[in-house]
């Protein structure tokens, strides 16, 4: 395609205005929505897969306008009634279906890249950690614009009626809600008996993906693989009917999608835990002493190393040789509805924990951290909860700091009074015994919020005297 047809197709064809509509209602949505990608670790603008994963997430919405107007596009040669004109020039009709084609591939892929774009630079100047693990996933969502514009074009060109652009765009909207809904979730219970759904390999066929949970998680290469296939596989049937002339052409030209989408299933993982993996270089430890945080987090060692240190040294000083000796960023990604896993020896973290955000830099995070060692809770990951548990924190904090005080995030702290309310009995009650009473059940309380087992103890009964041992 040289540079003038490139002109004339992108003057005629509706092929810059898709990319515009694409671009513009992606960013509509990312800008206009106040969601969870504007806030915690998992922002879209805070780290590039993050970002990756969001912009694929909008294609949601955008692929099947993408579809919709490749289905109009496919409708110019009917329109005009020059179907009969063009079939006697010499031109072979696979040249033109490349002209129509490559239009659409460049300009909904500018348009996609540009949206990515928008985000590159904000992740840019917010990150210290720089990789490229996250280019696959914005490329395979290029893709999927252009192959679903190429497919809309055949489609409109084998059905040409003026119903065919709007049908065939609900028709992929059905599709991939679908696919993030019910043909795409398998139903699970979890260890505690909670009902829930994880995605299942048909799920992603759909070109978007699902919400980004945790700043660690990427998509496998098996999942790149296998959507690409299924990708070529449905641009080669758009190419096909728009080259298709007879009805048995046109059936002929459905077998690269039903292959691919075939093959692609082969290649796609069944596992969920294999289809959103762990990104080992991400989740690569960066330490100062016995403080760590993972590589995408290496920006804020430096505030977090002082305050995880004498947060170590207080509570050394407290609870001696059980005491844990060192502060790590926890990398373990569970699925929702799970009990966390906690250590003894390593107080476990997460920058999105409200308690964690809230104390920020200095004393209020050693405070925070110090929390995360004494009780560091047991409610289900995805879920959120206040309660003894807050009190539990509060006094056990008070304890080790000989001050009682409402703790940064926590439901008590926003509550004001309720941490005099509760609390202080607890604390005073626990002041007045004598010391190894005191440190007998505060042993006691960290075995049961360190255990996060259902066998009724709870670490406010255990401070309180209800399961000291």
């Amino acid at each position: 395609m040289n540079g003038r047809v490139l002109r004339i197709e992108l003057r005629r064809s509706v092929a810059p205005w898709a990319g515009a509509v694409v671009l513009t209602t992606a960013l509509a949505f990312l800008y206009l929505v106040n969601a969870a990608y504007w806030r915690g670790t998992t922002a879209w603008t805070a780290q590039w897969t993050s970002m990756a994963l969001t912009t694929r997430s909008m294609l949601f919405y955008v692929w099947p306008l993408a579809v919709g107007l490749g289905a109009l596009q496919g409708l110019r040669d009917h329109r005009s009634k020059m179907s009969e004109l063009l079939a006697t020039t010499p031109r072979p009709a696979w040249h033109r279906a490349a002209t129509l084609a490559g239009t659409a591939a460049i300009t909904l892929g500018s348009a996609f890249a540009l949206f990515v774009l928008v985000g590159a630079v904000q992740v840019f100047a917010s990150t210290e950690y720089t990789h490229l693990g996250w280019l696959p996933i914005s490329l395979v969502g290029a893709l999927s614009l252009v192959a679903g514009a190429v497919l809309g074009m055949g489609a409109g060109r084998a059905l040409p009626y003026a119903l065919t652009p709007p049908m065939l765009a609900m028709g992929a909207f059905v599709f991939t809600a679908l696919m993030h809904m019910s043909l795409g979730r398998t139903e699970t219970t979890t260890a505690m008996g909670i009902p829930g759904t994880e995605p299942n390999r048909v799920s992603l066929l759909s070109p978007a993906v699902e919400e980004v949970r945790d700043v660690l998680v990427t998509l496998s290469a098996s999942v790149h693989l296998g959507q690409t296939i299924w990708l070529l596989g449905m641009a080669a049937t758009g190419f096909a009917l728009l080259v298709a002339a007879t009805r048995r052409a046109r059936l002929v030209a459905l077998t690269p999608v039903l292959a691919g989408a075939v093959i692609a299933l082969l290649v796609l993982p069944s596992d969920p835990r294999r289809m959103y993996v762990v990104d080992e270089a991400a989740a690569e430890l960066v330490c100062d002493g016995p403080v760590c945080v993972t590589r995408t987090h290496q920006d804020r060692l430096a505030d977090l190393a002082g305050p995880g240190k004498e947060a170590l040294r207080l509570l050394h000083g407290s609870l001696g040789g059980r005491a844990p000796v060192s502060v790590r960023e926890n990398t373990a990604v569970l699925p929702d509805g799970t009990m966390p896993r906690w250590s003894r020896e390593t107080v476990l973290f997460d920058f999105d924990d409200d308690i964690i955000t809230a104390g920020a830099k200095g004393e209020e995070l050693t405070r925070a951290l110090i929390a995360e060692g004494m009780v560091p809770g047991c409610t289900p990951v995805g879920w959120s909860s206040s309660g003894g548990d807050d009190i539990a924190q509060t006094v056990a904090v008070g304890w080790v700091l000989g001050d009682l005080k409402s703790l940064p995030g926590t439901g008590a702290a926003q509550l004001g009074g309720e941490v005099d309310a509760e609390a202080r009995p607890v604390w005073k009650k626990l002041k007045a015994l004598p010391r190894a009473e005191q440190l007998s059940r505060i042993n006691a309380m960290r075995a049961a919020a360190l255990s996060c087992e259902d066998d009724g103890s709870d670490p406010l009964d255990a401070l309180t005297g209800g399961a000291s041992r």
